[in-house]
């Protein structure tokens, strides 16, 4: 393909949010740009946005607003047309895309695993009698509950280095990262233990870079189809269409994975934010029919659970 655009006189311009595993994220998005190309990485300008998610530090995220918190600022800055694309941990983003943007782009999916982080112990099991664990994650704090009843759980929020003094000084005995943010930041240092989904599902999407777009930007388009991971939007796919149908917010204590191999599986699961009871199931077809499976899943949790489940 010869390309007239982007140069380093007028780059494409990539929206992120300024936190460091955001940063990594859309440097690693520009790389594969350049790569695919061969265009200098001067072709691309990473544009750092602040979001109220990461402004308000203080308060927990599900008295905040939700979701929508660690996009809105550069979804608007994409329709204004101060961005060209947008770089998203998908696990941040809400199902539903404002009129005029779409996310069908994905990079390859990093580790998905959950990380139990202490300095003191291995693992949940390990943790003494009445031991504190911070997490401002409703579904890993549900998920804990159901396992640990005895734990004290509290609010945990913060980049890494923050949640790891916050634990050097005895605020919390243990908390949770996920893998995928660790592997991008080359943080072989931390202490963790990464958790199967087959002892702890993580949150939809988790490990999944998306890069969203403009509609009418077609130019846009055929550079980010260059980097599409076919595979990861089959898995999202699926595990997306699940959120949508239970109505998935950052108040509503979700999980699930999809895996890739003789078709498509998918398990799921949705907890009482108090974890005295969670409700899991699965599905197994063709790849292609993942957004189905993915509704189908949540159709029949959601009859189990009955009104008023989430609380």
């Amino acid at each position: 393909m010869t390309l007239t655009w982007p140069t380093p006189a007028e780059p494409l311009k990539i929206g992120t949010r300024g936190s460091p595993l955001a940063l990594a994220q859309a440097h690693e998005t520009r790389a594969r740009l350049a790569a695919s190309f061969g265009l200098p990485p001067e072709a691309f300008e990473i544009v750092v946005i602040k979001v109220m998610g990461d402004a308000i530090q203080d308060r927990a995220l599900k008295d905040i607003g939700g979701k929508g918190l660690f996009t809105r600022e550069i979804e608007e800055a994409l329709l204004e047309g101060a961005i060209d694309i947008a770089v998203h941990s998908m696990k941040d983003m809400p199902v539903d895309q404002p009129a005029g943007l779409t996310l069908d782009c994905y990079l390859p999916r990093e580790d998905v695993r959950d990380a139990f982080v202490s300095l003191t112990a291995r693992g949940l099991t390990d943790l003494p009698q009445g031991a504190v664990l911070g997490s401002s994650s409703l579904r890993r704090r549900a998920q804990v509950a159901l396992r640990r009843p005895d734990l004290q759980l509290v609010e945990f929020r913060g980049n890494v280095q923050t949640r790891m003094k916050k634990l050097g000084d005895g605020v919390a005995h243990a908390t949770f990262l996920a893998m995928a943010g660790l592997n991008r930041l080359g943080m072989a240092d931390v202490p963790r233990t990464a958790i199967a989904p087959e002892e702890m599902l993580p949150a939809l999407a988790q490990g999944a870079i998306g890069i969203e777009r403009r509609l009418d930007d077609p130019r846009t388009e055929a550079l980010l189809a260059a980097i599409h991971d076919r595979d990861t939007g089959l898995r999202l796919a699926a595990e997306r269409a699940f959120l949508k149908t239970l109505d998935g917010s950052c108040q509503t204590p979700i999980a699930g994975l999809a895996l890739l191999g003789d078709g498509l599986w998918l398990r799921g699961e949705i907890l009482r934010p108090d974890g005295s009871a969670a409700i899991a199931g699965e599905r197994r077809g063709p790849a292609t029919d993942g957004a189905a499976m993915g509704d189908d899943l949540a159709r029949e949790l959601l009859a189990k659970a009955g009104p008023g489940f989430f609380g």
